[in-house]
């Protein structure tokens, strides 16, 4: 059975997996904030070099396995596979959403 995604978040996604990265302006709002690995990312251009610098250095792709929705989050477990100590790990992505976009992403 198919996980349907907010639009954001399918678009996050398919981008974590794409070779390319893209502009990630066209799933996160300007102000948005990402946390993963004990930092904050604030706005689009620290988000974007997060991005960016994560996909080189783990050489990464995300399979989505669940997705639910709790009060103003949705939450995707996914199965994360790169060049990193553990891999494959089991990852939990906590989306916050306004606006069609995604305002705040905390991975742990």
């Amino acid at each position: 059975m198919a996980i349907h995604f907010p639009a954001p978040i399918a678009l996050f996604f398919q981008l974590s997996n794409d070779k390319d990265s893209a502009s990630l302006d066209r799933c996160f709002a300007t102000d948005a904030s990402v946390h993963d690995e004990k930092h904050t990312y604030n706005g689009i251009a620290e988000i974007t070099d997060w991005f960016i610098e994560s996909k080189k250095k783990y050489s990464y792709t995300a399979e989505p396995l669940e997705m639910e929705e709790a009060d103003t989050a949705v939450i995707v477990r996914a199965r994360v596979s790169g060049n990193f100590p553990g891999s494959p790990a089991m990852l939990r992505y906590t989306f916050e959403l306004g606006n069609d976009k995604i305002r705040s992403l905390d991975i742990g």
